[in-house]
Parts: C-alpha cells; sequence; structure tokens
C-alpha cells in the first residue's frame, strides 16, 4: 500500500517548463496500442494534452514545481502500468467542497470517463488551458473544473487560504477547501439539478461526506486520507 502524508502550504509556485518526455518517446508504439484498447471499451476518450509535474521543491510554506506537457494516452498508459517513470508525478487540483453544515462532497464520475466509478472532489489533471505566460494555475484549474462538473461558480464558494497536499507516490493531489453557504443537502441538490440538465455530465452522482462512517471503497484512497487528516484536526480542535 502506497504510503501517505498531508502536507499544508500556504502557497504554490508552479511553472511550465516543457521538455521532452522520454517515458512517451521510447515507448510510443505500445502506448498507441494500449489506447486503442482503452478506445475499443471507451469511444468517448479522446486523446488531448495534459501536464504531468518533472521536478518539485518543498519550502516551510512553498511547493514550488515544473510541469511539461504531454498526451492523454501517454498519460494514461504511465497510470494504467503503475507509473514505470518515477521521474514525473500526476499532480493535480481538487476542489474539497464542503456545506455550511461542515460535510464535504465527492462526486462520482460517469461511465464514459477515464475513471468511471471512482469517488473523489471535482477536479483533475491540468491541461495547457491552465497555462497563464509560464506559469501553472491550479487555482484557476480548481475553480474552472468546479464550474465544468457541478455548475457552481468561483463567486459562490470563499476560498480556503493555502492548499493540503496529499503526497501519494506518483501521485500529488493539491486540495483547495471551498466554502459554500448552503448546507451539503441543498448543494446535492443543486448539483444533481445541474448534472440533469447536462447532455454528457463527468459525475453520475454527488455522495455527501460527515465522517468515516461515509467513506467506501470506491473513495480513492489519498481523498479517504486528506478526509481523515481534516476530520481528526477538527477533533483536537474541539475544547
Amino acid at each position: 500500500m502506497t504510503q501517505m502524508r498531508v502536507v499544508g502550504f500556504d502557497r504554490l509556485e508552479l511553472r511550465f517548463a516543457p521538455r521532452p518526455w522520454r517515458f512517451a518517446q521510447q515507448r510510443r508504439s505500445e502506448i498507441d496500442a494500449h489506447f486503442a484498447r482503452l478506445r475499443d471499451r471507451n469511444p468517448h476518450l479522446w486523446n488531448g494534452r495534459v501536464l504531468v509535474l518533472h521536478d518539485f521543491a518543498l519550502g516551510p510554506d512553498v511547493f514550488c514545481g515544473d510541469y511539461l506537457e504531454t498526451d492523454f494516452a501517454s498519460f494514461l498508459a504511465w497510470r494504467d502500468w503503475d507509473f514505470p517513470d518515477p521521474s514525473v508525478y500526476n499532480c493535480f487540483g481538487l476542489a474539497a467542497l464542503r456545506g455550511s453544515d461542515g460535510a464535504f462532497l465527492l462526486g462520482v464520475m460517469a461511465d464514459h470517463t477515464a475513471n468511471a466509478g471512482k469517488v473523489y472532489f471535482v477536479g483533475g489533471t491540468p491541461d495547457p488551458d491552465d497555462i497563464d505566460a509560464d506559469t501553472v494555475d491550479l487555482n484557476g484549474s480548481v475553480l474552472r473544473e468546479l464550474s465544468e462538473e457541478t455548475g457552481l461558480s468561483a463567486d459562490e464558494v470563499t476560498p480556503e487560504p493555502g492548499w493540503h497536499a496529499v503526497f501519494a507516490g506518483a501521485r500529488i493531489a493539491m486540495l483547495k477547501v471551498l466554502n459554500a453557504p448552503l448546507p451539503a443537502p441543498a448543494l446535492r441538490q443543486r448539483i444533481r439539478e445541474f448534472l440533469a440538465s447536462e447532455e454528457q455530465p463527468e459525475l453520475a452522482d454527488i455522495r455527501i461526506v460527515n465522517g468515516p462512517a461515509d467513506l467506501d471503497p470506491q473513495v480513492l484512497p489519498f481523498v479517504a486520507a486528506f478526509l481523515d487528516h481534516m476530520w481528526q484536526s477538527s477533533t483536537r480542535a474541539s475544547p
């Protein structure tokens, strides 16, 4: 089992610093064949462009990192083959949406997506749309994904300062807590109405989690690690 740790950072300093990805170059034919098989099972998959982290450094209150650009087929092969190239990381932003009652809301991925059936916070691997000059904007990525996947706009949530990073092997999940003025059941209803209006929504459903009893194996481990950290921190802070 991958060892995980949760670390808080005041800020992120992320750059687009492109360079060739040798894994994608050297295993091109295998990657293309793997993606063709995935497409046979799920024709909705699209070989777009994504960003992966190739270097990072930790400061006392800052996470610094450099990204390169690659194709989604190479990214999926690297993931599906258990991350054979340890020189890169999937460093992505997630919107830790929390209702006014303190409950968090997780998305259930739709069947046509690459993560069908998995349960985690709204968000995903950054792509070239998240590049501003030479900066990779994960905050903007998180808010964009929130809008696209749930229909909630940036002015309907209040971001908490800083980030929670979950280090989980080749994955580095960057979570931004977004507080909403509505309780979780009302938020869930609002989002479900948005999903019903979409022709092909990325989410099949929304789950509310109040505590460990609400987690099941479909919830991705790094999400469970973050939630456990938040719940334990809340318990320690209680008088």
